[in-house]
């Protein structure tokens, strides 16, 4: 039941539990203090009756014994002028010697003497002793009995009889009743007065956000984005407003996320398509020239048939080497290669490196100057994606520099990492290929290009640096392009 109740009528239900405790709280407090306040003031007033009646009437005879032919009349004569004292003589240890009270309305013959003691101490009032007439405390008022200075008992006045505590009793339960219907009164008042309280203050904020973000409920992307478009509170004013500003700042996280899911698949799309572009031009040329020569074998003369034959091996070589990179950049990008780290010095890498190009080098007449300082610090690497990293760069300003161009590469250690920059005199990168040099090529882009200075290497490149926790970046230069990118050592 109380599940299905909203959070105004839950705070509403608990305020006014909160309000009825405290009005019980409080109404114990007030009658427990009036009463003690009244009792004090009983004593106060009668305490000392006892002393007084001692010094008027002649309670004990000349052998010190109670004169009891005196003492009912006595009692008689002070009952009536005040019928809300009871009298008795007490011997020295509490025992009741004499009393007024009709027959079997004794209910103890002795008292406890210590509240006697008390009360002639000058103890702080009220002070409470046993009352012969009921199982009860009540206020009293005392005096010693002395004759000749020996102590023969005391004279013990209950000050709240049987008769009072009656009319009191009935004074109390009419008390109680209007206390408690007033308390219910006032409890229903502010219960409903804190409610509306609850309702505006309390749970209006709340509501506001819930209905800002009802929407999520429909697990709907543009719900989430229409509540991560709102602006921030700067400074939220109270844990409602927090909570606002963090679910906002939730969409947008979510948002951003979803942008982030929808740009991959985009790019995957468009990283299949440029595949199956990149994958059916030499296919198409491998089986048309493998078609030829099934199908003119018989007409094709033998430097024809080495021709062909040349070509479609050139295609093939095509078709095994993107298949490769293909292979190589999922296992880079699944997590699968990790690197398999030793030391080792890059100047005898680079020089090891620069040694595979030299036929091509010396064939397209390019100048290749290398600056390796020494002695440099070694690097702690995987050796093999050091080399493949070198020799994509390497490769690709051969590739791109024309016949009689040059080619540098020069290394140099900055704090601590090591720098390597491979720059050329070719013709450099077009400016709207600068952003996305080092993602997926997309062939459905209208500005995607063959001549695209690495394609896949590029990309292989810098998810081989990233795993040493390295980077690389295009430099801007006057002529020519300018790959950096730096090791940690």
């Amino acid at each position: 039941m109380i599940r299905r109740l909203t959070l105004s009528q839950r705070l509403t239900l608990l305020f006014i539990a909160l309000l009825s405790l405290c009005a019980i709280v409080a109404c114990g407090v007030q009658l427990w203090a009036s009463k003690q306040y009244g009792d004090a003031m009983v004593q106060r007033l009668s305490g000392g009756l006892a002393q007084h009646i001692i010094q008027r009437e002649p309670l004990l005879d000349k052998q010190g014994q109670v004169e009891r032919s005196v003492l009912q009349p006595l009692f008689n004569r002070l009952m009536t002028f005040n019928p809300s004292v009871e009298l008795y003589i007490l011997s020295p240890q509490g025992e009741l010697l004499a009393d007024a009270a009709p027959p079997g309305h004794i209910k103890r013959q002795s008292v406890s003497i210590t509240p006697v003691q008390q009360a002639l101490s000058g103890a702080t009032m009220p002070v409470y002793g046993d009352d012969p007439r009921s199982d009860k405390q009540k206020v009293f008022s005392v005096a010693p009995l002395r004759q000749n200075g020996e102590l023969h008992g005391y004279l013990y006045i209950i000050l709240q009889g049987e008769e009072l505590n009656a009319l009191a009793e009935q004074a109390w339960q009419k008390t109680l009743w209007r206390t408690v219907l007033w308390s219910l009164l006032l409890v229903a008042l502010f219960g409903a007065l804190a409610g509306g309280l609850v309702w505006y203050w309390v749970t209006r904020p709340v509501r506001l956000l819930t209905h800002e973000v009802s929407g999520l409920e429909q697990d709907s992307i543009s719900a989430i984005k229409q509540l991560a478009a709102r602006p921030l509170e700067p400074q939220p004013a109270g844990e409602v407003a927090l909570l606002r500003n963090n679910f906002i700042e939730l969409a947008q996280k979510i948002a951003s996320q979803w942008d982030q899911l929808a740009d991959s698949d985009r790019q995957r799309r468009e990283f299949i398509a440029n595949i199956s572009h990149d994958l059916r031009t030499p296919l198409t040329a491998l089986l048309g020239y493998l078609e030829t020569l099934s199908l003119k074998s018989a007409t094709l003369s033998a430097e024809e048939s080495q021709h062909y034959l040349a070509i479609a091996l050139r295609q093939g070589h095509k078709v095994r080497h993107l298949s490769q990179q293909l292979f190589e950049l999922a296992r880079l990008e699944h997590g699968s290669i990790k690197p398999q780290r030793e030391r080792f010095a890059i100047g005898e890498l680079i020089s090891d490196v620069a040694q595979k190009f030299d036929l091509a080098v010396e064939t397209r007449q390019l100048r290749l100057h290398i600056d390796v300082p020494r002695p440099l610090p070694m690097i702690n690497a995987d050796l093999s994606m050091i080399e493949r990293v070198v020799t994509n760069l390497l490769d690709n300003a051969i590739r791109h520099t024309p016949p009689g161009g040059e080619i540098g590469l020069k290394v140099w250690q900055e704090g601590e990492q090591l720098q390597v920059e491979v720059n050329d005199s070719g013709p450099g990168i077009d400016d709207h290929l600068r952003d996305t040099l080092f993602q997926r090529p997309s062939a459905l882009s209208p500005q995607a290009s063959r001549d695209n200075r690495g394609g896949l290497g590029l990309l292989i490149v810098k998810r081989m640096l990233e795993l040493h926790g390295g980077e690389i970046r295009l430099m801007e230069v006057a002529r020519g392009a300018c790959f950096r990118f730096y090791v940690p050592l």
